[in-house]
């Protein structure tokens, strides 16, 4: 049984993720936790979400299908927490640079937005966020059959 290819464009995240992009944390100078997926102690869980997006007429034209995804980190409150939501922002930012089409799955993934989230409250058990928003084409006769 084939996937469908939301399934592919997520698990190719998840992979990026716990691949290179983790591969960019632990090669930087300051300690930041490791993405993993499953329940971890000393990692980070990132929440991944994949809606349909509108296209533009290009993309109708040429028939690209377009997704909106959501990556969402939350870290603890701790004194690092701020400096390792950028850590793992830029960390994102660079291997999708290196690898746009998600090996292979999408024509091209780019990140669209970046939003840092902190506590209300420091120190009362509210952790930091870090919410990045991605665009994904995928032809649409790519994937079909």
């Amino acid at each position: 049984m084939k996937d469908f290819i939301e399934q592919r464009i997520k698990n190719a995240v998840r992979f990026l993720l716990t691949g290179r992009v983790n591969e960019i944390l632990r090669d930087q100078e300051f300690n930041t936790p490791v993405i993993e997926f499953g329940y971890y102690t000393g990692t980070v869980e990132p929440s991944v979400t994949l809606a349909f997006c509108e296209k533009t007429e290009k993309e109708r034209i040429v028939r690209l299908d377009a997704y909106s995804m959501t990556i969402t980190f939350t870290l603890p409150d701790t004194f690092a927490s701020e400096c390792q939501c950028y850590a793992m922002c830029a960390a994102v930012c660079m291997a999708l640079k290196e690898n746009p089409t998600l090996g292979g799955i999408a024509d091209r993934a780019i990140m669209t937005g970046e939003k840092y989230v902190a506590p209300k409250k420091p120190n009362c058990g509210e952790g930091w966020g870090v919410v990045l928003s991605l665009r994904v084409t995928v032809e649409e006769l790519a994937h079909v059959g």
